[in-house]
């Protein structure tokens, strides 16, 4: 039975390699964080691969594929500036993240994550500088956190429960580092900000100074290298004095900067080389990267490709078989080299908050896409999301919330961009520069802009904010408020043929004279604080449009907003954030929907059933879509901008969908990880008998989701795994010769 288990687990595990083609959400190469990335950890999945776990100034990011993908891990997290990372096996095949962070008034602490990111919740309060585990010697793992007050904690059980260390000297804590390799049980070093280093071979409990030879007494990290001269080699990073090594357990220290011409080392990372001993990574402020092959005898910078020079933190993961990739994390984002730093080549980690997307063809032979973030300003991609670039120059403020574009009569454009207390700037250079207008804008908090409609001229533009709507017909120059009969909390600007919509926290509103005087659409949405607004594109003389509340759906007006009906049929989250209509499909426009928690859903019949469209899009919270060419554009919170074409999303309505799909395929389920249910989306290119089965780890069968002859078409199938342990699991599909499978993480 153990052979015939074998047997298929391996099965699965080639199937899973060869990664069949799908239908999905594909991540776009941005928008990228600007913030310093702080710290690296890197671990185990718990499905045989590797996880990279980068921590910044803006939050935790993680990514499974050696950073080509990145998604936002930190819901939960009341500090966004993480100082220290690690990751730690449960002992289940899964693992636990824990998350060090510093403290101010809104929190901050040691916070601890079993559901790989998704959810975060504080086991300590304070500043947590430093994380370090190791075994216990009883088949568990000692988890340990160093405190900026001088001070270690140690957890026995996973950080439920802390016991503390006396202060070390008075000293702050900045780095710690675990040596198992001794035959005497672990040796914990943590390295202080003006006492040196400290030794303690009980776990914490008590400490010794271990400086004999250590110059420097601000030691800002250690590292520990299994593969050194003599067994293992101990080395310090000093703030002014270069880097120490010790062969003898800091029993004494001896200088070795031959070569390293910056002495400020703030990290350390150990590389195999492919022949005899290990590559030795002394990441310093300002000299980049250096790299030693003699144990830290000579030193040779290591930097092409790498535009920071100010490094933070390095990290190694490894790279196809028997490689190495280094990760190096500076003050302005990460840089990745697969040649043990030979060449550097940035990574633009697209964990940024996209608050809105526009699409724009004004004075441009192809449509521009801006995306407006939260704290990063504006970027521009001119390839379909395949690069991105920060426009930002002279934009003093950029926290964005609005973005608009209007012809400037000689062929270019004007691009506006409203922000969070900045107010509004103006570029006329398609984003290279920026200048700020607004005079009599006196709420300078803008939530959206829209261009004015048909018969205002080309130069008016509307602004909507907490304190109602402004109008400037002069390119932005000047503003007048137009508040009357409309209430403030103006979140999002709707165009009609010519009329304006105003979504409210009391509802509806619209006006046909240009803003000068407002109505209350209904009293069907007048309860109902309206999120976002869209209207199809066939709307001329007016005609549909669709509206997302915060606690009611969807709702849709046939009739140019008079009357509304609430479609929430196939929705399940009742909160939407943004909606976006692309072309008009047999019974209508087909319209999507970016929902709090659950993702992307796209209605063909003007929103009267709704289906899910998430395959491959790891994150539920969706601020931004736009529809540009043939691709639909979502901007998340904390992920970037995702891209999927319309298409697959237009022709995956009903079960199954008209047409005959180009081949056989089984989509990554949604949610993942889920708990207790999930969905699969698959593909059936000929009529044939398909079977979905899933199995454990053990490659037990587990659950026959399918058996059965299929037409050729689009189906979804469920499966329920109530009462089965958290772990993860593999769905397989056969139809003939076809064969893939998908990994599926349960967490109960």
């Amino acid at each position: 039975m153990k052979g015939i288990a074998a047997i298929v687990f391996l099965a699965l595990a080639m199937f899973g390699a060869s990664n069949q083609s799908f239908a999905q959400w594909v991540q776009t190469k941005g928008p990228y964080s600007s913030g310093s990335i702080l710290c690296l950890a890197a671990g185990p999945d718990g499905a045989g691969g590797t996880q990279l776990l980068a921590g910044s100034s803006d939050g935790v990011s993680r990514s499974t594929d050696n950073g080509a993908t990145w998604w936002a891990t930190g819901s939960g997290i009341t500090n966004k500036t993480i100082l220290s990372l690690v990751i730690v096996p449960n002992g289940n095949g899964a693992t636990t993240f824990f998350a060090g962070t510093a403290y101010d008034v809104s929190g901050g602490g040691l916070f601890r994550s079993t559901d790989f990111g998704v959810t975060w919740a504080q086991v300590l309060p304070g500043a947590i500088t430093s994380l370090a585990a190791g075994p216990n010697g009883t088949g568990g793992i000692n988890l340990f956190a160093g405190s900026d007050f001088g001070g270690v904690l140690l957890s026995t059980d996973a950080g439920t429960n802390w016991t503390y260390a006396s202060r070390l000297g008075g000293s702050g804590v900045q780095c710690l580092a675990v040596d198992t390799s001794g035959t005497g049980g672990s040796k914990l070093f943590a390295g202080t900000d003006s006492g040196g280093v400290f030794l303690s071979t009980n776990n914490g409990t008590s400490w010794s100074r271990v400086n004999s030879g250590l110059t420097d007494l601000h030691v800002q990290f250690l590292g520990v290298n299994p593969s050194g001269t003599t067994g293992t080699d101990l080395y310090a990073g000093t703030l002014s004095s270069g880097v120490f090594r010790s062969t003898n357990s800091g029993s004494s220290w001896t200088q070795v900067n031959s070569g390293l011409t910056n002495l400020n080392v703030t990290c350390f990372a150990f590389s195999p080389n492919g022949s005899v001993g290990t590559d030795v990574f002394a990441g310093t402020l300002g000299g980049g990267v250096f790299r030693s092959t003699n144990n830290g005898a000579d030193w040779t910078p290591v930097n092409s490709g790498l535009a920071d020079s100010s490094v933070l933190c390095l990290g190694v993961t490894p790279v196809g078989t028997g490689g190495t990739g280094i990760f190096a994390g500076t003050t302005t984002g990460l840089y990745f080299s697969t040649n043990e730093g030979t060449t550097w080549s940035q990574i633009d980690r697209p964990s940024t908050t996209v608050n809105v997307l526009l699409a724009s063809s004004i004075g441009a032979g192809s449509t521009n896409l801006f995306a407006g973030t939260s704290g990063n300003g504006v970027f521009l991609s001119t390839d379909e999301g395949a690069s991105w670039a920060p426009i930002n120059t002279g934009l003093t403020n950029v926290d964005v919330r609005g973005l608009a574009a209007i012809p400037n009569g000689a062929g270019g454009t004007n691009l506006f961009a409203g922000t969070y207390g900045g107010g509004v700037f103006r570029s006329t250079n398609n984003g290279t520069s920026w200048f700020k207008v607004g005079t009599g804008l006196t709420y300078t908090y803008v939530d959206y802009l829209l261009a004015g409609p048909p018969g205002m001229g080309l130069t008016s533009l509307f602004a909507g904010t907490a304190s109602g709507v402004y109008v400037s017909y002069d390119n932005g120059i000047n503003w007048t408020q137009v508040n009357s009969s409309l209430p403030k909390s103006v979140y999002r600007l709707a165009l009609s043929g010519t009329s304006i919509f105003a979504a409210t926290y009391y509802g509806m509103y619209v006006s046909t004279d240009g803003g000068t005087t407002w109505t209350q659409t209904s009293s069907d949405l007048s309860n109902s604080s309206v999120q976002c607004l869209a209207a199809s594109l066939d709307t001329a003389s007016g005609g549909d449009l669709f509206a997302g509340t915060f606690s009611a759906g969807a709702y849709h007006s046939s009739d140019n907003g008079t009357t509304w009906t609430q479609v929430n049929t196939g929705l399940p989250s009742v909160t939407i954030w943004s909606l976006a209509v692309g072309a008009n499909g047999p019974e209508g426009a087909n319209v999507f929907a970016g929902t709090k928690g659950s993702g992307v859903f796209v209605s063909g019949d003007k929103g009267a059933i709704w289906t899910s469209a998430n395959a491959g899009l790891p994150t539920a919270d969706i601020l931004s879509l736009a529809v540009s060419g043939s691709s639909l554009y979502a901007g998340t919170r904390g992920n970037g901008v995702w891209r999927r074409p319309l298409s697959e999303m237009v022709t995956s309505v009903g079960e199954p969908s008209a047409g005959v799909p180009a081949e056989f395929s089984l989509s990554q389920n949604y949610p993942n990880p889920f708990n207790p249910a999930t969905s699969f989306r698959f593909q059936v290119q000929s009529s044939r008998l398909v079977t979905i089965e899933v199995f454990d780890v053990m490659g037990r069968k587990v659950a026959t989701l399918l058996n059965g002859v299929r037409e050729p078409g689009i189906y979804t199938v469920s499966w329920d795994a109530k009462g089965l342990p958290t772990g993860v699991y593999f769905c397989r599909m056969q139809a003939g010769k076809f064969s893939t499978v998908r990994k599926a993480i349960l967490l109960n």
